[in-house]
């Protein structure tokens, strides 16, 4: 069997390469094979579901160790959420066999035998501990380490720092802006300048990663089609919550996503929402387990021609508050008429708002944060220098 290392937060067994979305261009896939992915799966994104995604591709089996707060705070400072919505995200990403909680921040070969995986995947970055040391050495030197790339134009810096300096320059078919530029050239920069790891760069969608993304499903006959829209901003627990809940409804779900355009949800949400463009939000929620379909630009009212077009049997709504459409119009007012639509108690909280609220009060922590890391990093490239200038 075994055993991948990804970035710090999963470890597991894979599928077939077929089944796991495709080869993954750093290593070629071990039928029979258990791999173990290891990181702290703060803030989890597509970038992050991209590299399972990858992982799951070089064996049968994913298991994704996940570290507790105590080691990210140890290691990288203040983690965004706990523990246990950070377990129950990545056990929502669709790629993911089995979660290991509470996984050791240095991956060694006691912790790959312990899960009986053959090997453990990690990106094409670094990860450090608080002194400096690559958490990977001792399997690196044992030859039970593969690397994915990493996904380029998304991070956690990136992330934070569109909240903080709140900027639309994100959203799609919006200029970049002169805060915009600042932040990419000096949020989280140490005093040495960047590291190539935790930089901020330009995401550009393709078709080959959605396709990547998709479950290429069509509906089949019995299925039941479930029709559930929003935002779906920084793709979070209490979505996964609703989407579960949702998932229950039926025997056989067949559930649908309408992800509104970034305008729109400016126009509802206000500030600078949404914190992730439409591009983003399509591959975050194309990761999550419980979805078959997404409508990129889903129109904001439910439409008889959407409905009829897709099929749907019934429509969901959280309990999150339903803004009137422009005309002042009830955006469900069409599955209304037609006795399928419900509301869905996820019985979580958790929102986008009070997300961007924990950031916003941990600011000065979670900059300081990124200064560390980057300041690691750039000690690690330089010393890679120095050994190949020392080689010629």
């Amino acid at each position: 069997m075994a055993l991948i290392a990804a970035p710090r937060w999963a470890a597991g067994r894979l599928r077939t390469p077929s089944a796991a979305g495709g080869r993954s261009p750093c290593a070629a896939p071990e039928p029979g094979a258990e791999s173990l992915c290891l990181c702290s799966y703060d803030m989890v994104h597509y970038g992050h579901s991209n590299q399972l995604r990858q992982a799951r591709a070089m064996g049968d089996y994913l298991i994704v160790g996940v570290h507790t707060d105590e080691e990210i705070a140890k290691h990288k400072g203040p983690p965004v959420f706990t523990q246990e919505e950070r377990y129950k995200m990545v056990q929502a990403i669709k790629w993911v066999d089995e979660i290991a909680p509470g996984a050791p921040y240095v991956t060694t070969l006691e912790t790959l035998d312990k899960y009986n995986c053959d090997f453990c995947v990690h990106g094409d970055d670094i990860t450090l501990t608080i002194d400096g040391k690559d958490t990977y050495e001792e399997v690196k030197t044992a030859g039970r380490y593969r690397e994915c790339k990493r996904t380029q134009g998304v991070s956690t810096t990136d992330l934070v720092g569109r909240m903080l300096l709140m900027t639309k320059a994100h959203h799609s078919n919006i200029d970049e802006d002169l805060d915009y530029r600042k932040h990419t050239d000096n949020f989280g920069k140490g005093p040495k300048g960047h590291s190539p790891w935790t930089g901020v760069s330009q995401f550009l969608q393709t078709s080959q990663k959605i396709i990547q993304f998709a479950s290429g499903k069509e509906p089949q006959p019995g299925d039941t089609i479930i029709y559930v829209a929003g935002a779906f901003d920084l793709f979070h627990i209490g979505h996964v919550d609703f989407l579960e809940k949702v998932h229950q409804l039926a025997e056989r779900p067949y559930i649908i996503a309408g992800l509104h355009f970034d305008q729109e949800v400016n126009r509802y949400k206000g500030k600078n929402y949404p914190i992730m463009n439409i591009h983003e939000r399509t591959l975050s929620v194309l990761a999550c387990r419980y979805v078959s379909e997404v409508v990129i630009g889903a129109p904001y009212a439910v439409t008889a021609d959407l409905l009829d077009h897709f099929k749907v049997t019934l429509v969901c709504h959280g309990m999150t508050e339903v803004v009137p459409d422009k005309d002042g119009s009830d955006p469900y007012e069409e599955p209304k008429r037609r006795g399928i639509f419900q509301l869905v108690d996820s019985g979580s909280n958790l929102t986008t708002d009070l997300i961007v609220q924990r950031i916003i009060k941990n600011r000065l922590e979670f900059e300081a944060r990124n200064q560390k890391k980057e300041a690691k990093e750039l000690a690690v490239l330089e010393a890679m220098k120095r050994l190949e200038e020392e080689k010629h």
